[in-house]
């Protein structure tokens, strides 16, 4: 089962967001299944948007990486929001908001806050758009 993954940024901010059976404090890129019949880019702003109410623009295709529960292959996304409206769903997310790059470059991974596991396409994503490129 295809899944998209994908960062949006608005400037230099970044949208995270964080289940609530994820381990403390952490906060990942937003991700869903891919529907029947329904394009790639379809699903990233359909995904985005019934999670954060965000609108995004541009989906661009980056990179891939086999998940294995329940044995689906992620695609990963970078994405540009409209602006910074949140209208967070609380059913799929405990909570969303935008981060702002230096906050993600000088925050300590701790408790309160940590990205995803090194290795992932998530940290991954993250970690390039932290770098510029």
């Amino acid at each position: 089962d295809p899944a998209i993954i994908v960062l949006v940024s608005h400037g230099d901010l970044c949208l995270l967001g964080r289940q609530r059976v994820w381990p403390k404090g952490m906060h990942s890129t937003l991700a869903g299944f891919v529907e029947p019949g329904e394009s790639l880019e379809e699903a990233v702003m359909r995904e985005v948007y019934e999670e954060s109410g965000v609108v995004v623009e541009a989906p661009a295709y980056h990179s891939s990486q086999p998940w294995p529960f329940p044995g689906s292959i992620m695609l990963g996304f970078h994405a540009t929001a409209r602006d910074t409206a949140l209208n967070v769903d609380i059913e799929e997310l405990e909570t969303a908001a935008w981060f702002h790059r230096d906050q993600l470059l000088t925050s300590s991974e701790n408790e309160t806050f940590r990205l995803p596991r090194r290795g992932s396409i998530a940290r991954r994503l993250v970690e390039e758009w932290l770098s510029g490129s």
